[in-house]
């Protein structure tokens, strides 16, 4: 499996569910995904143009898996997500119609990529 690491510094930012998606949010499209459940509203966005007086957690590096995924693959995330917490990385996962995304902290980034590629995961960057 190959896997891409984008070059946007990221963050994941939480807002009250009744609130719009701000134009903040909408104003650098590279990476952005957004959710809105009863409790929240989830929006993962470049770092830079997030305001300081929103809850945010900042300083994470996307590792996109190259795609498209066909939908009747399964295992994708797990096949990644357990070594990483093996060797105690969080992520933060993010799919979409065509490939998974998996946010780790930039601090870990070297870390995850050297757990993955000893497991056979190429980067193509």
């Amino acid at each position: 499996m190959q896997l891409v690491i984008l070059a946007i510094p990221l963050s994941v930012c939480r807002l009250d569910p009744g609130q719009e998606i701000p134009a903040w949010a909408l104003s650098r499209r590279e990476f952005l995904a957004i959710t809105y459940t009863r409790g929240e509203l989830s929006i993962v966005c470049a770092s830079e143009v997030v305001p300081e007086e929103v809850q945010v957690e900042h300083g994470w590096r996307a590792l996109q898996v190259e795609g498209p995924l066909d939908f009747s693959l399964t295992g994708i995330l797990a096949s990644l997500a357990t070594p990483l917490s093996g060797a105690g990385i969080s992520i933060f996962a993010i799919s979409t119609y065509d490939t998974d995304y998996l946010l780790v902290k930039e601090v870990h980034l070297d870390r995850a990529r050297k757990v993955l590629e000893a497991l056979g995961y190429t980067f193509l960057n």
